[in-house]
């Protein structure tokens, strides 16, 4: 059995160096699948920071010989998986700006493993169902439901109110 398991871990080996990957810290939160076989998004707050998180954020330096793209026509064209986690438009993580909280929405997968990394390639591809929705943002169908009824009660409001009628 524990012969079966080192050859796993060679064979495993051996894909990872054939593939070349970008260099990582190897800091990793333990990652557990729901009851049905789902991966759930994980939220890390300021404070649950380990100490190990914390110095290699300190020691983490942005390239300065990389320049960020600013609008949509230059980060089009660009290379995906897209390599700005920080970017707004970014599927990887949230940061909530009251908090600082960081949701990893995918904590199961690194980067440059998921399908889709840009919410602005995903809404060029035009209209798509709720359940691919709820594929590439890992949410469930009824929660996307639910996300769009919210946001279209939004938008009649602000409409309402430009227009001077009363909100029913």
């Amino acid at each position: 059995m524990a012969d079966e398991k080192a050859e796993f871990e060679e064979l495993e080996d051996d894909t990872v160096d054939d593939q070349p990957q970008p260099e990582v810290a190897k800091i990793r939160r333990k990652v557990v699948p729901s009851r049905d076989g789902r991966f759930r998004s994980k939220t890390i707050a300021p404070k649950r920071l380990t100490r190990d998180e914390k110095k290699l954020a300190q020691e983490l330096v942005y390239p300065e010989d990389v320049e960020r793209p600013r609008t949509r026509a230059e980060c089009q064209n660009m290379p995906r998986p897209c390599p700005f986690v920080s970017c707004e438009h970014h599927l990887y993580l949230d940061v909530n700006p009251d908090s600082g909280a960081i949701k990893l929405n995918f904590p199961h997968l690194e980067v440059w493993e998921m399908a889709e990394t840009c919410s602005l390639d995903v809404a060029d591809r035009g209209g798509i169902t709720l359940e691919d929705v709820g594929a590439i943002l890992n949410l469930t169908r009824e929660r996307i439901r639910q996300v769009e009824v919210r946001g279209l009660v939004k938008i009649r409001t602000k409409n309402s109110e430009a227009l001077g009628l009363s909100t029913p």
